[in-house]
């Protein structure tokens, strides 16, 4: 039997969204959760979680493309165009986005897992929303006012190569083991985090495949006559192509990205079925629905504006070194925060004029 190099490629992608459905189920590995965290109870063990991901993911990334296993440059995350406002804004509606639905699209699918049947709404939503954004009803607002806005750089949109072309001197290979070596510090720094074996795990596990998607994409389907696109864990424009996969299996193609998110579905359900939490739930009346839908609405849009979710963005794009990572994970930050506050006070107005009374660990 002939296997194409599309579904191998799925199958792998298949196999590691297990891996991160198992984290995010039994690790508890969740950025909006890590957010909260931090924000109302200081207790920022998660967030170290998702920065030790960050180190191992650039670590391991960095050493397949120094044994020639990838080419980094490949990458869509390293384009030497720029759209900042695309980004910053992109950045802003998932975050508030995250916060109105209580978790991310990664998070969303490993709820299904669990049985979350408003998160399947929400899945649902980001992947119809992903896709108007691209080529549908809202894209011509994003074609029209943020797409004239993006200009190009002097090198790739890599910390290396833009370090290199303002200074002349060759950091490809000090700066990624010299900001994974900085997280990694920061993380095993605090006692807590250094004896919570779970989130060290989680965060370790989660790292490690980032990594085999880029292998995945850039190794195995590195096949002259179906070649996959170079990429790595994201959870946006995939819960659209999967969604239009489903509906049209016998006329499309499946890939890497339509595997990841079945796989993240199902170790999710693996790692909830053997710890005795799979549960049907729904939504409790129609406000929440309402703000489940609004909430999937601004991830799906920002998401495609922002070229990535908090996986995307904040470890793919991450683990090549890409500019468009910290900005993206700024705005989300911000955005989530702004959305958290909203939802403690009750109005926008006073979510804004209370915001700067609010700390970590108030």
């Amino acid at each position: 039997m002939n296997v194409s190099t599309g579904l191998l490629v799925a199958m792998i992608g298949f196999s590691g969204g297990i891996g991160l459905g198992l984290a995010a189920r039994i690790g508890r590995f969740c950025t909006l959760g890590a957010i909260e965290d931090a924000i109302f109870s200081g207790d920022l063990k998660r967030l170290r979680s998702w920065a030790l991901a960050m180190a191992v993911a650039i670590t391991g990334t960095w050493a397949l493309d120094a044994g020639g296993f990838i080419q980094i440059e490949n990458s869509f995350y390293l384009a030497s165009t720029i759209n900042l406002p695309s980004l910053v804004a992109g950045g802003l509606m998932f975050g508030v986005g995250m916060a109105l639905v209580g978790t991310c699209g990664y998070g969303a699918l490993a709820r299904v897992g669990g049985g979350d049947l408003k998160s399947l709404v929400i899945v649902l939503v980001i992947g119809v929303s992903a896709y108007m954004a691209s080529g549908g009803l809202t894209a011509f607002a994003r074609v029209s006012w943020l797409e004239p806005l993006a200009f190009s750089l002097p090198a790739q949109q890599s910390l290396p190569a833009l370090a290199q072309d303002l200074t002349g001197l060759s950091f490809a290979r000090i700066a990624p083991l010299a900001v994974a070596a900085m997280l990694a510090i920061w993380c095993f720094k605090d006692p807590d985090f250094r004896n919570a074996p779970r989130p060290v795990i989680a965060g370790a596990g989660v790292g490690l495949m980032i990594v085999l998607g880029w292998f995945a994409t850039g190794t195995v389907g590195n096949d002259p006559f179906d070649q996959q696109r170079l990429v790595s864990y994201t959870f946006v424009r995939p819960l659209g192509d999967t969604l239009v996969y489903l509906m049209t299996f016998t006329g499309a193609s499946i890939n890497f990205g339509i595997g990841a998110t079945l796989g993240v579905i199902a170790g999710s359900a693996i790692g909830s079925l053997a710890k005795g939490e799979f549960r049907w739930e729904a939504c409790d009346d129609a406000r929440e629905l309402k703000r489940q839908i609004f909430g999937g609405f601004l991830m799906g849009t920002g998401g495609l504006l922002a070229l990535g979710c908090t996986v995307g963005q904040g470890l793919s794009a991450v683990s090549v070194l890409a500019l468009s990572a910290p900005v993206v994970l700024a705005s989300i930050f911000a955005g989530a925060w702004l959305g958290l506050m909203y939802l403690v006070e009750g109005t926008v107005g006073d979510a804004l004029r209370n915001l700067t009374r609010w700390r970590l660990g108030n």
